[in-house]
């Protein structure tokens, strides 16, 4: 397992261990965002470096490669010229060039396969920094819901009561309107039946009787 992975398991595994205790999970999902933002920072420059320290191994190796190809062709020319000395030492310079250039080739074989395999883990860490960025935008649209969904029933329980509670004491209202209304239409009638019929009543025992009565209790308030 590569150091990069682990980082990152041990970094998920912290937000999972906060996330248990944490009241505002939104907030602390930014904190991780955070934390992986410089992960991610820090990890391209050390691939950029990575890279640079390639490119030179390479032309160390391209430079080694090409001192020795020249080498052999200036012994070459100083055999065919009968200078067997100058061909030593010149084949010596070939041979001292041939080495670095075998030392810088292993070299810049191994850092490009680090290199890639560092690529690798980059891309494996801007996808984790991707589906947490859009995990964020998915529990902050849940946590928006849960907060509507709060102030509607708040709202509801502000206005107290039941609609059944509410229609039946709306009802009764409007039943006593409508009776007082039906009373005072009846009155109404019966007044103006007396109006047309001034002997309305006259011979009835226990009606003349309310009327003395009314008499009576006019007198003791004059």
């Amino acid at each position: 397992m590569s150091i990069w992975k682990r980082m990152r398991d041990i970094t998920v595994a912290t937000l999972n261990e906060r996330l248990e205790s944490a009241e505002d999970p939104v907030r602390m999902l930014d904190h991780y965002l955070a934390g992986m933002r410089e992960q991610l920072r820090q990890s391209e420059r050390l691939h950029q470096q990575c890279a640079i320290h390639a490119n030179s191994l390479r032309q160390q190796y391209l430079t080694a490669l090409e001192t020795k190809e020249k080498r052999e062709s200036q012994a070459l020319l100083a055999l065919k010229a009968g200078e067997d000395n100058m061909a030593r030492i010149v084949l010596h310079e070939k041979m001292q060039a041939e080495e670095r250039c075998e030392q810088f080739k292993k070299l810049y074989e191994q850092t490009k396969e680090s290199l890639t395999d560092m690529e690798d883990q980059l891309a494996e860490l801007r996808s984790d920094y991707e589906e947490a960025a859009s995990k964020r935008s998915y529990y902050m649209a849940r946590m928006e819901s849960a907060r509507l969904q709060h102030r509607m029933n708040a709202r509801m329980n502000a206005m107290g009561g039941s609609m059944p509670q509410v229609y039946n004491r709306i009802d009764e209202r409007v039943t006593d309107m409508e009776l007082e209304a039906r009373s005072m239409r009846d009155l109404r009638r019966m007044t103006q039946e007396g109006a047309y019929n001034p002997g309305y009543g006259q011979g009835h025992p226990e009606l003349e009787q309310e009327l003395e009565n009314l008499r009576k209790k006019l007198k003791g308030e004059g």
